[in-house]
């Protein structure tokens, strides 16, 4: 799968730098890594340096054929790095998935600060709906789940 450079990253958690981790399990976000074309719908938590007017950042929403991409088979996992030049900046991608599927993603830019999400890859256009158990509280039964996309 990700050799063949089609895959898909959705993330769990984002890891803010000095603040607490935010879970992503009940909120949209992917990145889409087919060779052609990077799609990224991810949310931004962090700090705006420039090119970004207060309360109108889409977050890190872009579809455009990347710059640089690479696949690296490690010991432990394989590295893909990725650039691309959206419409305001250039986004840096780094992703180190395990073997077993499990990946951290790092997405940096010119204008905005550094964020790391953790998470699984799957194959492009596979991914199945991901049901997760009834939670319950004193105050009302909810459902958690991954949307399938």
């Amino acid at each position: 799968m990700v050799n063949a450079k089609t895959f898909e990253f959705v993330a769990r958690m984002a890891m803010l730098t000095g603040y607490k981790s935010i879970n992503l399990t009940s909120t949209t976000n992917f990145v889409k890594f087919p060779p052609e074309l990077i799609d990224s719908y991810m949310p931004f938590y962090g700090r705006a340096y420039s090119g970004v007017g207060y309360g109108t950042d889409d977050g890190l929403k872009f579809s455009v054929k990347p710059e640089e991409f690479t696949v690296t088979r490690g010991k432990k996992n394989y590295q893909v790095d990725a650039t691309v030049k959206g419409e305001k900046d250039t986004f840096n991608h780094s992703l180190s998935v395990g073997f077993e599927g499990s990946a951290s993603h790092t997405i940096s830019s010119n204008n905005t600060s550094v964020i790391p999400y953790s998470g699984n890859i799957y194959t492009l256009g596979k991914r199945i709906k991901n049901k997760r158990p009834y939670y319950w509280s004193p105050f009302f039964i909810f459902a958690s789940f991954k949307p399938a996309l």
